[in-house]
């Protein structure tokens, strides 16, 4: 088998079916034997498991397989279930929600046999964001640019393919959570893979989406800076040094010219930098080490 689509769901009973079906449309149409669909659906209680047995019995020729979760687990838990019963040789992951261009799936394969990572990047002229999802990008996107030290136009797009044995090496540390696909590129761009950036158009969903922004926003920071800190401690650390050591300077500066002694806040700040600069220096002799 070459590749493995894999469709997390929970409640997407509105834009399952069309979803699905265009998929495997496309898949006749370029004569795509060795893909197949699977879809996992993750605890759904809007009857998208009842959709999806009767998607399942009416497609019963085409390669369509139905996982079920007993529970909601998660978005990357799904895709981790869908991950796990799949043997082909690439994962291509999207949503069941109808935002993303699946007819360019074709497409993204093939350029993955040159890539371990295919990323459609939702950065093409016909892409839509909502102002408010926009907002925490800005700051976000600079961040694991800098963290993975190359350019990351979209952190967290739900539509890309990547090599299934690549990803087994990282699925542990992968989260359960909507911060999977922030963490594989992290994870994949860290340890060198090489991973494409595909412009490609995005649309608004069809019907409510389960993104919580303020919830959700707090929780890309706290996964990203602990797989920053696994994987670029240094990269991760050094802002925070830099800034210690020039509250330093200033407080020295302030305490020696202006109050004539040296005061407990100046010290404070001298033995934070030091002491930071250690810690990062450990972790990344730790980093090294673990990956040699």
């Amino acid at each position: 088998m070459l590749a493995s689509i894999v469709i997390p769901c929970y409640n997407e009973r509105a834009a399952l079916v069309s979803t699905v079906e265009e998929i495997l449309n496309q898949l006749v149409q370029e004569g795509s034997e060795d893909v197949e669909v699977i879809v996992v659906n993750d605890g759904s209680s809007d009857g998208s498991d009842r959709v999806l047995e009767e998607l399942a019995h009416a497609h019963s020729g085409q390669p369509l397989r139905v996982v079920h979760h007993r529970r909601n687990l998660g978005y990357g838990a799904a895709l981790k279930s869908g991950i796990r019963r799949s043997h082909a040789e690439y994962i291509c992951i999207t949503d069941a929600d109808g935002t993303y261009p699946n007819h360019r799936i074709p497409e993204l394969l093939r350029l993955a046999r040159e890539h371990d990572m295919v990323v459609g990047a939702r950065i093409g002229e016909d892409a839509t964001y909502s102002k408010l999802r926009s907002i925490p990008k800005m700051i976000l996107i600079p961040w694991v640019s800098f963290l993975c030290g190359g350019n990351v136009p979209d952190m967290n797009s739900g539509l890309r393919v990547f090599r299934r044995d690549v990803a087994l090496k990282f699925l542990k540390l992968l989260p359960d959570g909507f911060s999977f696909t922030t963490t594989i590129t992290i994870c994949l761009m860290r340890n060198r893979h090489d991973v494409l950036f595909v412009p490609i158009s995005y649309t608004h969903r069809i019907g409510k989406s389960h993104i919580r922004p303020i919830r959700d926003t707090l929780r890309f920071v706290q996964l990203i800076g602990r797989t920053g800190m696994y994987f670029a401690p240094m990269r991760l650390l050094t802002p925070i040094v830099i800034l210690l050591v020039i509250l330093f300077v200033f407080s020295a500066l302030y305490d020696v010219l202006v109050l004539g002694n040296l005061t407990d806040k100046t010290i404070l700040l001298a033995m934070s930098s030091l002491n930071t600069f250690i810690f990062a220096m450990l972790a990344d002799m730790i980093d090294k080490r673990s990956t040699a």
